[in-house]
């Protein structure tokens, strides 16, 4: 580990608990172990308190300097993030539209020196993470804007039901809403090879209570997350407080590059390098979205 590296995990993250600088040690083991099996278990680990205490409100306040950059757009989307008029069964859940109201700061807009940044690039925290998912490394996206960004839910928005693209997801909540704003999943409702529609069908029509967890999370806990099998969403955001989240985009390949329709929706533009990758996206299964 070099010297800038080393510096940045003694500064930011909660070393006591999160022994970074010492890879495959007992500590870390431990650690790992743990996250491992609730991922294997329910698909989410949370790690509380990762950024150390102290830094909370710094956390904070640097995300909500850039939360106005963010690109806001209301939308009536589908939990399959596929055209809301495609040709399917009447009582296909993708029929279901429901109102997007996030917003998102894309990573070229985030400073260099800001907690979140330092973080997403940092090889020791890579390292950690490509463990807990049992992978051997993991890949910052090539995308410029996607990489890294931060979620903003407004009051009187949510973060609706979906699914991810990707298998998994590393986040942290930097700013929690005044009321609601609550993360809401149903573990591994689908799987690579089986969709139900049945149970995803129920969730949306609000019959479905049985399959969903919550979490209230706190600034500076990371979360661990496959979302690409489980249905998620953030509840209503209320009060006055907008709910904000890094979210850190890693890949088990190099290279990754979102496509251009799903980059303008998100972000309200594209980069050349979008319209260079377009069509050369590898997708791991054969699931709808």
């Amino acid at each position: 580990m070099g010297m800038s590296e080393a510096r940045d995990v003694e500064q930011v993250i909660n070393t006591g608990r999160y022994p970074l600088a010492e890879p495959g040690g007992a500590a870390w083991r431990a650690v790992v172990g743990r996250t491992r099996r609730e991922l294997r278990e329910t698909g989410c680990s949370v790690l509380p308190d990762f950024v150390r205490p102290a830094l909370a409100d710094a956390l904070r306040n640097e995300c909500a300097a850039i939360a106005p950059l963010a690109h806001f757009e209301v939308e009536t989307v589908n939990a399959y993030n596929i055209a809301v008029d495609a040709s399917l069964p009447a009582d296909h859940p993708g029929r279901i539209p429901i109102e997007r109201g996030n917003a998102f700061v894309a990573r070229d807009l985030i400073p260099a020196g800001h907690i979140i940044q330092r973080l997403y690039s940092s090889v020791p925290f890579q390292r950690f993470v490509a463990d807990c998912f049992g992978l051997e490394r993991v890949h910052e996206l090539a995308d410029p804007l996607s990489g890294l960004c931060l979620n903003v839910v407004k009051p009187g928005m949510e973060h609706p039901w979906h699914f991810d693209t990707n298998e998994f997801t590393v986040s942290m909540l930097t700013q929690p809403a005044e009321q609601g704003g609550i993360f809401e999943y149903c573990p591994n409702i689908r799987t690579a090879g089986a969709e139900n529609f049945d149970d995803v069908r129920a969730v949306l029509d609000g019959r479905g209570d049985r399959l969903v967890r919550r979490l209230e999370l706190r600034p500076g806990d990371l979360q661990l997350f496959k979302g690409r099998y489980s249905l998620h969403r953030v509840s209503p955001v209320r009060g006055g407080t907008p709910r904000h989240t890094a979210i850190f985009a890693y890949s088990e390949r190099p290279g990754v590059i979102g496509n251009v329709t799903r980059t303008r929706q998100l972000f309200g533009r594209v980069r050349p390098e979008h319209r260079a990758a377009e069509g050369r996206a590898v997708r791991v299964d054969a699931l709808l979205d």
